[in-house]
C-alpha cells in the first residue's frame, strides 16, 4: 500500500485546496495539512507555495505529483493483482453517480451486485453529474455513472442505457389533460428546474434551443438540487418539470403525479466513465459490466 502521506499530498495536488481535499478523503482539514507537512519535512523542501488564501505547486511539487501519480497507480494495480491471485472478487468499490441514476436505478443493481460477491465493500457517492466527473478524474473514485458524456480529458464514457424524459405536473395543473406537449407550448407555463451542473439541466436546455425555444424565454420558478426536490414542488401545483421517467414511476402509478410525453420525444444515454489510460482491476471491470446489462433491463 502506498504512503498514506503521498494520497493525501496528491489529493491536495488535485484539488489545490486543503478543504476539498480533506471532504474527498473524508478527513478533517487538520489531518491533511499535518499529512503534508510531514512529506514537506522529509524532503525538506515546500510542495505548496500558501498566498492569499489559496495554493498552488511549487516546482518541487510538480515533481511530486507526477511520482505520486505513477506511484499511487502501481501500488493499486498491486493491491488488485496480488487479491485476484486468491480467485475471489473482494475489496472496496467506490462508484459515484448522479442524483438521479443513484436515487432511482442504483440502489437494485448494487443490492444484486452485493448479492453476488459478498466480499466487495461498495461505496456510493451522490453529486450532480459534474462533480462526479471531476472525481472520477481525480481518481477518488473507481467509476461513475452520470447523465451525459465526460467532457475531461482522461476519461472514458460508455453507454450503459436509455433514459425518456417527460413533462409532469400536479394532476389539476392545465398540463395533466394534453395526449404530449411540444417546447413552443411549455414556455407558456410555469418551469421547475434542476439546477446548472445537472446532467438533466444540461439535457432539457439543450432540447428546448434545439426545438427553438430560449432558455431565457422560460418562466423558470425554482432551480433545485435533486429529483425528490423537484417532485415535492411540482406536487404542489406550482408549475411543470422535466425529468427522467423512472423519477416519477411511483407518483404517476399513485395518481399523484402525472406524466406527458414530450413531442418530439426527450431520449437521453446515460453513461459509465472511468479513467482512460489508468489500470482497471477486475472487480471494476466487472461491476461495469454487470451495471451496463442491469441498467438496461431497468430501462426497459
Amino acid at each position: 500500500m502506498a504512503d498514506r502521506r503521498l494520497q493525501v499530498f496528491h489529493a491536495v495536488a488535485k484539488h489545490l485546496s486543503f478543504t476539498r481535499a480533506a471532504d474527498a478523503l473524508f478527513m478533517t482539514q487538520p489531518a491533511v495539512t499535518f499529512q503534508v507537512k510531514q512529506l514537506e519535512e522529509q524532503y525538506g523542501t515546500r510542495l505548496f507555495e500558501r498566498r492569499h488564501g489559496s495554493i498552488a505547486l511549487t516546482p518541487a511539487g510538480e515533481v511530486a505529483l507526477q511520482y505520486a501519480e505513477r506511484i499511487l497507480a502501481l501500488s493499486d494495480e498491486m493491491d488488485t493483482r496480488i487479491g485476484e491471485m486468491t480467485g475471489e472478487m473482494r475489496g472496496p468499490l467506490l462508484v459515484g453517480a448522479s442524483t438521479t441514476i443513484a436515487e432511482f436505478m442504483l440502489p437494485r443493481v448494487l443490492g444484486e451486485f452485493n448479492a453476488l460477491y459478498p466480499q466487495v465493500r461498495a461505496r456510493l457517492i451522490v453529486a450532480n453529474s459534474e462533480s462526479i466527473e471531476s472525481r472520477v478524474s481525480e481518481l477518488t473514485l473507481d467509476v461513475g455513472l452520470i447523465e451525459a458524456p465526460s467532457k475531461l480529458a482522461g476519461l472514458e464514457s460508455q453507454v450503459c442505457c436509455e433514459d425518456e424524459l417527460q413533462a409532469v405536473c400536479a394532476p389539476d395543473y392545465p398540463l395533466a389533460g394534453m395526449k404530449s406537449v411540444k417546447p413552443r407550448q411549455l414556455a407558456d407555463y410555469e418551469y421547475i428546474s434542476r439546477e446548472p451542473g445537472s446532467g438533466t439541466r444540461e439535457i432539457t436546455d439543450a432540447y428546448f434551443r434545439a426545438n427553438k425555444v430560449p432558455v431565457e424565454q422560460l418562466k423558470m420558478q425554482m432551480e433545485l438540487g435533486s429529483p425528490e426536490a423537484l417532485k415535492g414542488v411540482v406536487a404542489t401545483g406550482l408549475g411543470f418539470a422535466i425529468v427522467s421517467r423512472a423519477v416519477v414511476a411511483k407518483e404517476t402509478r399513485l395518481g399523484e403525479l402525472v406524466a406527458v410525453p414530450l413531442q418530439p420525444p426527450l431520449t437521453r444515454n446515460l453513461y459509465l466513465i472511468h479513467p482512460k489510460d489508468r489500470f482497471q482491476s477486475r472487480l471494476t471491470a466487472t461491476f461495469i459490466e454487470f451495471a451496463r446489462h442491469k441498467l438496461r433491463e431497468l430501462a426497459v
